[in-house]
């Protein structure tokens, strides 16, 4: 059986209406919004091939740190820029203050090799399209726990010039000395083939991904975020967001 009211509430409304004309108060004024904080540095937005160099040699100088701390959605980690990768340091210290990974997420994880992150479809910076000169250095190599950065293949990206923006931490797994000279890139020494015997990692990118950092507490949370399931195209099915702050 349906249900009738009185037309009490519209009554009252005018009422109300009415009593609230008559005590009108004065119109606030409006407060302008506050101005959004300036984060120095080169215009992320701006940034192109014909002037990176320039612009991160001169960001490098004026921030020598070389330590920075991931805070994932399952635990922290932290992680040492090398000095000797001056470019690749600037460029994530510069990506890192502006913010720009706080709004992307792990993106990748292919489990036994790598996970990779710093994109997403959500994230609001815009960055230029610029791309970082290789910076391959004797003794850097993708032992567990190794911090590279992504590019395009040979076939569309001949120079190995890396991504500005896309990383990885590199698991791996353990190989012979036979099997990791096999597949690796380059020539590896033999503390190299070593390592890979004892620890593990990628010996296949050697020579063709720029390493430019590694992990120095937290590898257990990286282990952890390789492991996540994932779709059909190795997408986890559960974001891993960070937020990536400068240490020293």
């Amino acid at each position: 059986m349906s249900r009738s009211f009185p037309p009490l509430l519209p009554a009252a409304l005018g009422l109300l209406m009415t009593a609230a004309c008559n005590q009108q108060p004065p119109p606030a004024q409006e407060k302008p919004a506050p101005a959004a904080p300036v984060i120095p540095g080169p215009d992320l937005a701006a940034m192109r091939d014909s002037n990176a160099v320039r612009l991160l040699t001169a960001y490098g100088r004026e921030h020598p740190e070389t330590q920075v701390l991931f805070r994932t959605s399952l635990g922290d980690v932290k992680v040492k820029l090398y000095e000797d990768t001056p470019l690749h340091r600037a460029s994530f210290l510069l990506l890192t203050n502006k913010g720009y990974f706080d709004q992307t997420v792990f993106y990748r994880v292919e489990k036994g090799f790598v996970v990779q992150g710093g994109n997403s479809d959500k994230r609001e910076i815009k960055l230029g399209k610029y791309h970082i000169p290789p910076e391959f250095r004797p003794g850097h190599f993708h032992r567990r726990g190794a911090l590279g950065m992504a590019r395009y293949d040979d076939e569309k990206n001949p120079g190995k010039l890396s991504s500005s923006h896309d990383f990885y931490f590199t698991v791996g797994q353990k190989y012979t000395p036979q099997q990791a000279q096999s597949i690796a890139g380059r020539k590896l020494t033999p503390a190299e083939l070593k390592t890979y015997a004892t620890e593990g990692g990628a010996p296949a990118l050697d020579g063709q991904y720029t390493v430019f950092g590694e992990v120095i507490e937290g590898m257990d949370v990286v282990e952890k975020i390789n492991q996540v399931p994932v779709d059909p195209y190795n997408w986890p099915e559960k974001d891993v967001t960070m937020k990536v702050e400068v240490v020293k």
